[in-house]
């Protein structure tokens, strides 16, 4: 059975934070919330766990992992940003977005789009998402939590730990979610492309 972890949502407890991050380098794979709804991550490049998360949530080998990122340094190391996409991100971060870039060789391979060589990036607008980023000193890779069958996105950890506690090393119970998922936006060419409609607003990029 997971762990169970209530961290405040607004100051969040940093031993707290501390043992997620602890379990996330030996491999765990955490339920965390953002300023959408929850999500699911782990380490960067963590075979096994990545495998784990595709099993719950019923992904295929074309789904896009997402890179949860602390600040916009992190992203130009693991993505392409020109001066033009790094003014777009700049005035969107932190939010609820999600941003499709070409990916550098920093990614590891079995987080890339098979034949896109893409990644998703984010920053989100959460306390406890940002201190667990911070902490790590390196992006998370994460997936939106949507149970299979599922249109949107878990929004309660403790109905997270009823369907799941047996499938996740630490559930984080930061408060009610947002049912809404994010924005994504391909910034690979511009102008930008909405991919999906979500919580953040569309009209910047149209």
């Amino acid at each position: 059975m997971s762990d169970f972890l209530e961290i405040h949502p607004e100051t969040p407890q940093q031993r707290l934070i501390d043992q997620v991050v602890e379990r996330v380098r030996k491999g765990g794979v955490i339920a965390y919330p953002t300023d959408s709804g929850y999500a699911l991550g782990c380490s960067l490049g963590e075979k096994k766990a990545v495998e784990g998360i595709k099993r719950l949530r019923q992904l295929d080998d074309k789904h896009n992992f997402t890179l949860v990122c602390a600040d916009l340094s992190e992203i130009s190391t693991y993505a392409k940003v020109d001066n033009a996409v790094f003014r777009l991100l700049k005035a969107h971060t932190p939010g609820p977005y999600t941003f499709i870039l070409a990916a550098t060789s920093e990614v590891p391979r079995l987080l890339l789009h098979p034949k896109r060589r893409s990644i998703g990036v984010r920053v989100p607008d959460n306390p406890i998402a940002r201190a667990i980023v911070d902490t790590l000193g390196m992006p998370l890779m994460s997936v939106t939590l949507i149970a299979p069958d599922d249109e949107y996105p878990m929004t309660d950890a403790e109905d997270i730990r009823d369907r799941f506690g047996h499938q996740l090393d630490i559930i984080i119970d930061g408060g009610a979610c947002s049912l809404e998922p994010t924005t994504v936006v391909d910034l690979r060419e511009l102008p930008p492309q909405i991919l999906r409609e979500g919580r953040g607003d569309t009209a910047p990029f149209e």
